[in-house]
This record gives structure tokens, C-alpha cells and sequence, in this order.
């Protein structure tokens, strides 16, 4: 994972895992123990530890234990476990005492408050919907095998944690950026997202437009390429989602997304939000950088350009 070392170099405050951290389908949880043994072995892992003040994570499908699976996997308590001690979360606190993962930080700097909020998306959501048989491409049956939910009811964060995040919201903020396993702002394509749960989707939009909660960026990961998509909305301020996912290997494919923002980026890379709070209106810089060490996706907003 030499992307790691170059991510070391760019000196962040914070480093944020977004699921996949490791590769542990699995019901053994000595399996599971072992494949997270292995990640804290690695010399670039350690280095990111060593020089990064502050490491966040949440998972996804295959660090919670199963490809694309929901709140049917019967191991997800005894994975939380391994998750919060492998990612060092202290005894005690409302992470360890609730269901799931989701969880919350709060920034100061320059007199300016960011929030970081960390969903779970596997823990409560509903199982996704096959597509149909004959809608799948013959040279390529993986692609489009999921579809929406047609009907409103299928849960994808669960009564619980919505009732969390609108209170999150609701604290005093600059800039908030949401960790998302799965991707929030693109088109669908039949992989999962939040696409396949689009009440769920549209519940999230009308949640950060009625709690008026100003600054909300997406990070994003699951899809094996970088990417930043713009959702507009009408009467409020469009959200941006930047993806990045790829530490250890590259990706031959990508889908279409009428919602992108410049380049797609399918080797190795990582995404990095920078803010600069000492400007009369703060500057924020979405990037994804590769190996060399050059932002190869570069974009720049204002924070009143993502504010009500």
C-alpha cells in the first residue's frame, strides 16, 4: 500500500477509513482477527499510525463481515467487537454501548467547528433487490444486478440512527463532512449505493435542508476508482460526494455518472479534503492524489457556495 507513504507526506490532521479497510468475508471471527493482524503489520499502516494525529474509520461490506450484505449478517455483534478495538475505540463510550458503529467528532480550528459524522450502513439496512435476470449484460453479468427499492419502508440507516443524525445536525457547524461507506451523490448503476434505497436517499437530502444544517460534504468509497459527483438541488445548496477508493490495487472499469466533477481516477490514490478557515470565506479543496504525488482531480468551493 505505497499510496499510504504518499499520503503520510501530505501531513493531514486526520485520515478517515471508509470500509474495505480489509477483506474478511467471513463467520469466523479468528478469520477476521487474523485479516485485521494482518493490515496492523503492514509498514505503511504503521507509518500512517505513527505520523497521523488522528485515524477514523468506519466499515463496509467486507471488514463487517460479508459481500453486499445488510442486517442478516448473524456475526455483526462479534465483528463490531473486533472493529472498535482494532480501530482503537476507548471502553465505555456510546459507540460501544448502541448498536452499529456510527459515531461523531468535532473539530475547532481558527475559531471554526468542523463535524464529522461516521455512518453505519450495514447494520440496519434492509437486504438489496436483485434485478432481474433479463436486465443483466451478457458480457458483463455483474454490472446492474441490483435495483431500487420501488416502495418507501426499506430501511438503510435504521429509526435509530436517523434519530441520531438529526440531532448531529442540529449542533452548531461550519463544515460538515459525513463518512459513507457507499456512494451518496452519482447516478445508479446497479452496484450498491444509495441509489438502491432512493427514499432513504431523498429522506437525507430533506433532512440536512429541514435541520438547515450548513456545510455537509460526502466522503465516499466501495467502488475501486475516485471520483467527485454534484447532486443540485432546488432551493438549497448541492451537495458534493468525493470518492476515493483504491489503496492497494487499481481498476479496469468505471460507470457512467452524469453528477461527476471533472476527471475519474482509476489507480492508486487518495482523496483529501483541505480547508483554509483563514480566509474571509473559507476555501475548501477536493483532490484525489495518485502515487506521484500530483492531484490528479482538483476542485476548489467556497464554503458559502455550500451553505443556506
Amino acid at each position: 500500500m505505497p499510496i499510504l507513504h504518499k499520503a503520510v507526506e501530505e501531513k493531514p490532521d486526520i485520515f478517515i477509513y471508509l470500509g474495505d479497510n480489509i477483506y474478511g468475508d467471513t463467520k469466523d471471527m479468528k478469520v477476521l482477527q487474523a485479516k485485521y493482524d494482518k493490515l496492523a503489520n503492514k509498514p505503511e499502516f504503521k507509518a500512517l499510525k505513527a505520523n497521523v494525529p488522528e485515524i477514523l474509520a468506519t466499515w463496509d461490506d467486507h471488514d463487517y463481515g460479508k459481500n453486499d450484505a445488510g442486517k442478516e449478517y448473524p456475526k455483526k455483534h462479534e465483528s463490531k467487537e473486533i472493529f472498535l478495538d482494532f480501530w482503537g475505540e476507548p471502553a465505555g463510550t456510546q459507540r460501544r454501548k448502541t448498536d452499529g458503529i456510527y459515531t461523531s467528532y468535532m473539530q475547532e480550528s481558527a475559531g471554526k467547528k468542523l463535524q464529522i459524522i461516521v455512518l453505519d450502513e450495514r447494520t440496519f439496512r434492509d437486504p438489496i433487490l436483485r434485478a432481474p435476470k433479463k436486465n443483466k449484460k451478457v458480457l458483463a453479468p455483474w454490472k446492474n444486478q441490483y435495483m431500487p427499492h420501488p416502495k418507501a419502508g426499506s430501511n438503510f440507516l435504521g429509526e435509530t440512527q436517523w434519530t441520531w443524525l438529526k440531532q448531529e445536525l442540529q449542533k452548531p457547524a461550519d463544515l460538515r463532512i459525513i463518512a459513507s461507506g457507499s456512494q451518496f451523490g452519482h447516478d445508479y448503476n446497479g452496484y450498491e449505493s444509495w441509489t438502491l434505497f432512493p427514499f432513504e436517499r431523498e429522506r437525507m437530502f430533506k433532512l440536512i435542508e429541514s435541520t438547515r444544517a450548513n456545510g455537509v460534504v460526502f466522503i465516499s468509497g466501495d467502488v475501486h476508482w475516485g471520483e467527485i459527483s454534484k447532486v443540485e438541488r432546488q432551493g438549497a445548496y448541492p451537495i458534493y460526494d468525493v470518492t476515493s477508493s483504491g489503496i492497494n490495487k487499481s481498476w479496469k472499469s468505471f460507470e457512467p455518472n452524469s453528477k461527476r466533477v471533472g476527471k475519474i481516477m482509476r489507480e492508486n490514490h487518495f482523496g483529501q479534503i483541505e480547508v483554509d478557515w483563514n480566509a474571509k470565506d473559507p476555501q475548501l479543496n477536493f483532490s484525489i492524489i495518485n502515487l506521484e504525488g500530483k492531484k490528479v482531480v482538483d476542485h476548489d468551493v467556497k464554503l458559502s457556495e455550500i451553505s443556506f
